[in-house]
């Protein structure tokens, strides 16, 4: 299968979306050399977010980590995640009560920021539950996956309140060759459960995309065929990409194997643009 080399195809376009785990860090950190390649951007002006199913931690927070990280080009002003597109619905949506959440307290910073008081699933009471008017699903951290899930689950079953998603993925990669399970697997277990339809956020769906592009025209105005998406998963990044009308980079450093790559492409249907690697210059 034939790979391309990152640098000369970004040079291509003005803008970029990368995906964050599996395009520019995994579990154990940055994915190395990944900090030359905003070297790399900077020198040759070419602009660029993070789009990213993260709801673990807010902006702020998520760009501290990289910067921890030695990678300081990332700040919170180019993040742009789905918990913030689920904080805009609960700021709309959900305007009084309490709402329970799945997650560690960071990732409560979402519901937290617009004034809804919040409560760990941990602390629920189920004997005494009327005054919470929505569940959130923020992160795979946080909670213990026996307890608080069945909790959940119990819970949703005495309350027919809205379930609210604020991270689709099924997985992430720790490594090269390892992934482990992502709110949104946990959030598919439990909507199957209970038999009922959770509000979800994130990427393939084409609001997060609307919702990139809005951001990223406070900074820069350019055309979709100027804008490329980096991301390592056919099926959120390549094909929410696809479906926006912007060109698609499928990377080989985290969940998709370069081994079978070319398979899923071809048994999924979903075509990225350019194939490589990864974004590493080295």
């Amino acid at each position: 299968m034939k790979t391309n080399d990152f640098a000369t195809i970004a040079q291509q376009y003005r803008v970029i979306f990368f995906d964050a785990y599996g395009v520019i860090k995994n579990a154990h950190g940055l994915i190395d050399g990944v900090a030359d390649t905003f070297q790399f951007l900077r020198e040759h002006q070419i602009e660029f977010f993070v789009l990213t199913n993260d709801a673990s931690r807010g902006p702020a927070e998520l760009a501290n980590a990289y910067h921890k990280r030695g990678l300081t080009a990332i700040d919170a002003g180019k993040i742009i995640s789905s918990g913030m597109l689920a904080r805009e619905y609960l700021l709309y949506k959900v305007k009084q009560g309490t709402l329970a959440f799945l997650g560690t307290q960071a990732s409560a910073h979402y519901i937290e920021a617009i004034g809804l008081k919040t409560i760990s699933i941990k602390d629920v009471d189920l004997s005494d539950s009327e005054e919470i008017s929505a569940l959130v699903l923020l992160d795979d951290e946080g909670f213990d996956w026996n307890n608080d899930i069945n909790k959940a689950i119990n819970l949703l079953r005495r309350r027919n309140i809205p379930v609210i998603v604020a991270n689709t993925d099924e997985r992430y990669p720790v490594s090269q060759d390892h992934v482990a399970i992502a709110i949104g697997a946990v959030a598919d277990m439990i909507e199957r459960v209970v038999g009922k339809t959770f509000i979800r956020f994130g990427k393939p769906d084409s609001q997060m995309f609307h919702f990139a592009y809005e951001h990223m025209l406070q900074t820069v105005h350019v055309r979709k065929d100027q804008i490329l998406m980096v991301g390592d998963t056919l099926t959120t990044d390549i094909i929410g990409g696809n479906k926006f009308g912007i060109d698609t980079m499928l990377v080989l450093s985290g969940n998709t194997q370069p081994e079978k790559a070319r398979l899923l492409i071809r048994t999924t249907g979903i075509i990225p643009n350019f194939i490589c690697n990864s974004i590493a210059l080295r």
